[in-house]
């Protein structure tokens, strides 16, 4: 198991593989009717555990953003710079990414964007976020 990586368990491990499959999955409860995002076994609104699935639409809005220029842990002296970034998801929840195939002076606030899936090795796939297609 690779540091860098997540480590999938039982409560992530379905949005894991739909990442693998190309969609990007969120919890949505039964109870309050509110979508959450990380995964995790109930609801951060109201405390339900009845939560299923749901494939998002994989479109959001950048909420606010960094260049990372210096990071001397490993792995990601390699990886600078790169856009550490908190989008708002279409279905409510905000997640923490990376924005990509984006020049640094064209990103704003509040930009339009949509998911883009990177295979990282180890049978993982990453959900990072691009420029939405026009």
């Amino acid at each position: 198991m690779r540091f860098d990586l997540p480590n999938p368990d039982d409560d992530t491990q379905p949005f894991w593989d739909g990442c693998r499959e190309g969609t990007f999955l969120v919890k949505r409860c039964r109870d309050c009717g509110r979508a959450s995002f990380y995964p995790r076994p109930f609801c951060p609104h109201c405390w339900s555990d009845h939560v299923d699935w749901e494939a998002a639409s994989g479109k959001a809005t950048l909420y606010t953003y960094s260049i990372v220029r210096v990071n001397d842990l490993p792995p990601f002296p390699e990886r600078v710079p790169y856009v550490a970034a908190i989008v708002d998801l279409d279905e409510g929840p905000r997640a923490i990414t990376n924005v990509i195939d984006c020049e640094f002076d064209a990103i704003r606030i509040g930009m339009p964007l949509e998911v883009a899936f990177t295979d990282v090795g180890d049978g993982l796939t990453i959900p990072q976020f691009r420029p939405a297609a026009a």
